[in-house]
């Protein structure tokens, strides 16, 4: 017959919560000096906790957001958020100074000897890699995951950020010598005849991490520039229900794959190959990205999300429905 449930015990749940809590005792050192099992200590702080004699209170300094950051990873399915602190008052400028910071932090405690990190383009990204201090670890590689984009002298152009990275690493860096969007398919299979193309393009199944950006169909300056797509692709994007793009793989307002003309027309990943990743990391944010970062969270492809304090609470109140699971 099995032992009844004994009522819970206020002086030993008390007893045991101060020694463990207040007094920084471990549970064998509790358990020898009360004569009970670890197990049972164990079960005793849990129960303490249940019924409100422990209560534990997080306390963190202003301008963090860690409740903030709690619920866009439960909404949105997401391993890790980061919210930095950007006053609404604050120029863009800033504000991408404050994401690549926050970025270049998370890249330093998380990355690890051994690893292979892949890199994409963009503003954001180059103020993570302009913030990242010098951070020498054994075997590393960094990988271009898009050919080159926009004009090769930009500090923001991807085959630069990779060098710049890969030297801040003491890493090996390992280009995609190609442009990232070219005039036919047939011309993109030549290129990937070139083993300097077949080398980068080999490594994008295995990557452990990769840091991309987030482009917004409007403001994304190679959508819009005129002179980097053919006239018209860009209405083409629009009429397919395209609002975002990641590595210009493009993505509906639900998070949909699109199809566009330029699939078979691009050297650099594939979605398929951002969700074999170890973690994809995307840094992004700003007012006019809040549509573009909703979808994308929605497309199953981003495991954390490093963005600011306005589009964390804009996201919030675009989702306010249970989470979404991965």
């Amino acid at each position: 017959m099995a032992r009844p449930k004994s009522a819970p015990d206020p002086y030993l749940l008390s007893k045991v919560s101060t020694l463990y809590y207040l007094r920084d005792q471990t549970q064998q050192e509790i358990a020898d000096r009360l004569s009970l099992s670890r197990p049972t200590i164990s079960r005793l702080l849990q129960e303490a906790r249940d019924i409100g004699i422990v209560q534990i209170k997080v306390a963190p300094p202003r301008g963090l957001h860690i409740e903030l950051e709690s619920l866009l990873e439960e909404r949105y399915g997401l391993r890790t958020a980061q919210v930095v602190g950007a006053d609404v008052a604050q120029p863009t400028t800033i504000s991408v100074q404050q994401i690549g910071m926050a970025a270049a932090s998370y890249l330093a405690r998380t990355v690890l000897p051994r690893q292979t990190i892949g890199l994409a383009w963009g503003s954001t990204l180059n103020a993570m890699v302009h913030a990242l201090s010098p951070l020498p670890l054994d075997d590393v590689r960094v990988v271009q995951t898009l050919g080159g984009i926009g004009p090769p002298d930009a500090e923001a152009y991807a085959a630069d950020l990779v060098r710049r990275l890969a030297q801040q690493l003491g890493a090996a860096a390992v280009l995609l010598p190609a442009p990232g969007i070219v005039s036919s398919a047939a011309v993109r299979d030549a290129l990937c005849q070139d083993r300097h193309v077949q080398a980068a393009l080999s490594l994008l199944d295995a990557l452990d991490i990769v840091f991309v950006g987030i482009g917004a169909l409007a403001t994304n300056p190679v959508l819009t520039d005129g002179q980097t797509l053919p006239r018209g692709t860009h209405a083409e994007f629009v009429a397919a229900g395209a609002v975002c793009d990641i590595a210009l793989r493009f993505f509906s307002a639900d998070g949909l794959p699109v199809s566009t003309s330029l699939d078979e027309r691009i050297l650099g990943i594939t979605t398929e190959q951002l969700r074999k990743a170890g973690q994809v990391v995307a840094v992004a944010g700003g007012p006019e990205k809040v549509d573009a970062i909703h979808a994308a969270l929605l497309a199953d492809v981003i495991d954390v999300l490093i963005t600011d304090f306005q589009t964390a609470e804009a996201l919030i109140q675009r989702f306010p429905v249970p989470p979404r699971r991965k």
